[in-house]
């Protein structure tokens, strides 16, 4: 039985290929959708030779399309472009390596890598970044059960990111999305059952309105104890 993001790969895919012909160089799919969240849209990466303003609007005139087929704009880069930004962009394209479906042509990601020094640097700021977030945003919460539910629904997927990316800091390459987070969580001290939760938000699935906000104080000490592992992380 093919998975639900296939057929709607398939036809990105074919409107890709309307749009910039042979420039078209190679597109992989990634994210919630490859990584089982049926209800999630498809995300993907498009890699071109060349890349105009009219391919932009063409793309722009596909994209009410593409939404209603569950699939998320695509991110479109000049092939050279994508290979300058590795750097720049270790989480968000570490994520994309660890767990990606090649669509078409050449994976893009065959012998590269990320330095695990820029991994660190950047899973220290944006760590640090996710819990002056959750903080500030309580306060914001009023306290009030809801609106605290609502901080810790929006940004668990974010914090089961980075435990992602901190299991790749300690070199497991698992492209299993629980897999990966669970080692992450392990090599931080996060406790498995927070993470079970944090998991089941992350997938969207049903929970009591309110029944995330008694997560938050775990949830804090959490990413207190994520911040300290990577300030002692020795690459």
């Amino acid at each position: 039985m093919s998975a639900a993001w296939e057929h709607p790969a398939a036809a990105l895919v074919s409107d890709l290929q309307g749009i910039f012909g042979a420039r078209l160089t190679s597109v992989v799919a990634y994210g919630a959708a490859v990584d089982g969240n049926a209800r999630a849209p498809l995300t993907s990466l498009v890699l071109v030779s060349s890349l105009t303003f009219p391919d932009l609007e063409a793309c722009a005139r596909r994209a009410p399309h593409w939404e209603r087929g569950g699939i998320a704009t695509p991110l479109v880069l000049h092939e050279d472009e994508f290979r300058r930004s590795l750097d720049s962009f270790p989480l968000e394209f570490g994520e994309i390596i660890r767990a990606h479906r090649r669509l078409f042509g050449p994976n893009p990601f065959d012998g590269l890598t990320i330095p695990r020094d820029q991994l660190r640097t950047a899973c220290e700021t944006q760590i640090k970044s996710h819990l002056l977030h959750l903080r500030e945003g309580y306060i914001e919460s009023h306290g009030e059960p809801a609106a605290v539910a609502r901080l810790v629904s929006a940004s668990a997927p974010a914090f089961t990111a980075l435990l992602r990316n901190v299991a790749r800091l300690n070199d497991v390459s698992t492209s299993e999305h629980m897999d990966a987070t669970r080692a992450g969580a392990r090599a931080a001290g996060v406790p498995d059952g927070l993470v079970s939760d944090l998991l089941t938000l992350e997938q969207q699935s049903a929970m009591a309105a309110t029944d995330p906000a008694r997560l938050l104080p775990a949830y804090l000490d959490a990413v207190e104890q994520l911040a300290r592992t990577i300030d002692t992380w020795r690459v």
